[in-house]
């Protein structure tokens, strides 16, 4: 029991994923795919992150 509820809600974000209309920033798109050199501007800006341990280079 208690599989509707769980199994609705999963739904209704399903249904808001796929219809919702949302703007999508092109130009970063196209920097991301490219691999320019502003994207590892970005991921040090990703490496200051306050939950950082400093330990994702090791882990497998």
């Amino acid at each position: 029991m208690g599989r509707g509820r769980a199994k609705a809600k999963q739904t209704k974000v399903a249904r808001e994923l796929k219809y919702s209309t949302r703007n999508t920033d092109f130009d970063a798109l196209q920097r991301e795919l490219s691999g320019s050199n502003e994207s590892s501007d970005h991921q040090e800006e990703d490496r200051s992150d306050d939950y950082d341990d400093g330990y994702d280079d090791y882990r497998r």
